[in-house]
């Protein structure tokens, strides 16, 4: 259990399409005690929205599925899961009314990309079924399409109704001016952090290595009628991939760099490409299945070999630089402008970006854990020594030199220092009412039944007509 990532169960579980409850609670070892006390009629409707039909039991299912997420349940409500669960169907309803749909290749593309992170997880497809109680792929396919489909439908429909807004200056003004004053935000101590990032060379001889070990596999594979699945397992070092023999599923909307799906609808069904680089290393690609816009592939990833000699020029060439900065010979913008591998920051002074919302801050409370460890010593003024930072996707490490550029302590919110913060609050508060106003609009506009044992629930929404 506890190899299975929270997130993924989290997408998994929360739709009305899962295992029964009874079945879901063998397998993961939670017992509903509610649910046994009151004789909770597991398959009764509980509300009906549009095209969508609420039961009884998949409320229940979403509370169970809290619980194993080790989410805090004790003020959550039925109701208020009912309530949820609503809002998400009536979003899915109106997204088809509205032809906002989502192809089927989308789905299946996130399907596939759920299944390899599930069987990168916990080791084979064969364990993923048997823990998710299911009897065969199809099956498990079937009903992760539905979730899926749903789930994306009713992202499409909000982020359809909250596209347009904006906010003014002046909305920026008056919402923070109409907050009292000792009612304003506290924005916890942040960092700006810059970086000159040097990316060790590898020596076109080790690159040959590796091309020629996979024009041999290749070769191998055409002449010889050897196993792709099997040399995939034996060579390949993509640990996403490798216990599956390379396979992975995609359409062209996958989430895979440009120059791998380049190379995989380039290729006939049964063909094995040539040696081609991409920021992990050296590939082949197979393709063993064409479905319409969907194909199974089978890849090798390799990775060259980066020697000791390249990794120790990398750390010389930062300790020069940091010497010239703190030597005064150029600021550390310049340095990063002119000597950097960082495409990313180097034109921006090394100045690093929040993935988040693209501000330069980074709140200590909210910091990537990885990057709070790194300049987390690091005192005003201070160029740090070289760090080294492995690539989580199995690309080549590089190293890098840090420096804070400015520190903001914890305070009160300023109109004037915190105005990107206070504008991103007043677009949320916009956007909210925006998706209240839809809300109470379609819900007349819909075909609502919610059921007699739920119609005293004080929902937020006035789902229970006159």
């Amino acid at each position: 259990m506890n190899k299975i990532s929270k997130g993924f169960l989290a997408l998994v579980f929360l739709a009305a399409f899962s295992m029964n409850a009874q079945d879901r609670e063998m397998a993961l070892g939670v017992s509903d005690t509610t649910a046994s006390t009151n004789k909770v009629k597991l398959d009764g409707i509980a509300a009906v929205i549009g095209d969508y039909v609420i039961l009884e039991s998949d409320i229940d299912k979403t509370l169970i599925d809290l619980k194993t997420q080790g989410a805090s349940t004790e003020d959550i409500t039925r109701c208020g899961l009912l309530g949820k669960l609503m809002e998400d169907r009536l979003y899915a309803h109106q997204a088809v009314q509205d032809s906002l749909l989502v192809s089927d290749e989308m789905v299946n593309a996130q399907s596939d990309r759920q299944i390899q992170q599930l069987v990168s997880q916990v080791g084979s497809i064969e364990k993923v079924l048997k823990f998710y109680k299911k009897p065969d792929m199809e099956s498990f396919r079937s009903e992760l399409f539905e979730i899926n489909k749903l789930r994306m439908l009713s992202e499409k429909m909000q982020g359809k109704i909250i596209e347009d807004i904006e906010v003014t200056p002046e909305e920026v003004r008056q919402f923070f001016f109409n907050i009292p004053e000792d009612e304003r935000p506290v924005f916890g101590a942040e960092l700006e952090i810059a970086q000159i990032v040097k990316q060790p060379k590898v020596p076109e001889e080790e690159k040959q290595k590796v091309i020629n070990l996979l024009k041999g596999i290749k070769q191998d594979v055409d002449e010889n009628g050897a196993s792709f699945n099997v040399k995939a397992i034996v060579y390949s070092q993509d640990p996403g991939s490798q216990s599956r023999g390379g396979l992975y599923t995609m359409t062209k909307e996958t989430q895979f760099v440009k120059e791998f799906k380049d190379v995989a609808f380039s290729l006939q069904e049964g063909e094995v490409s040539e040696p081609f680089e991409t920021t992990f290393g050296f590939h082949i690609i197979y393709v063993e299945k064409v479905r319409g816009q969907e194909r199974d592939v089978r890849h090798i990833l390799r990775i060259p070999e980066i020697p000791q000699s390249s990794i120790d020029e990398a750390v010389r060439e930062l300790d020069s630089i940091r010497q010239h900065v703190m030597d005064g010979k150029y600021t550390f913008a310049e340095a990063a402008l002119n000597f950097s591998d960082e495409k990313e920051t180097k034109y921006d002074g090394g100045l690093l970006r929040n993935p988040i919302n693209f501000d330069s801050k980074f709140e200590l409370t909210k910091m990537d854990p990885t990057l709070y460890n790194q300049v987390r010593n690091i005192k005003d003024g201070e160029i740090s020594r070289p760090i080294r930072e492995d690539d989580p996707r199995g690309g080549a490490p590089k190293f890098k030199i840090m420096k804070i550029t400015n520190r903001y302590d914890e305070h009160k919110a300023d109109f004037a220092k915190d105005y990107l913060k206070i504008q991103e609050l007043a677009l949320r508060e916009k956007q909210f009412k925006a998706i209240k106003e839809w809300m109470a609009e379609h819900i007349e506009d819909t075909y609502i039944h919610v059921n007699a044992d739920n119609r005293n629930c004080d929902f937020a929404n006035n789902w229970v007509k006159e």
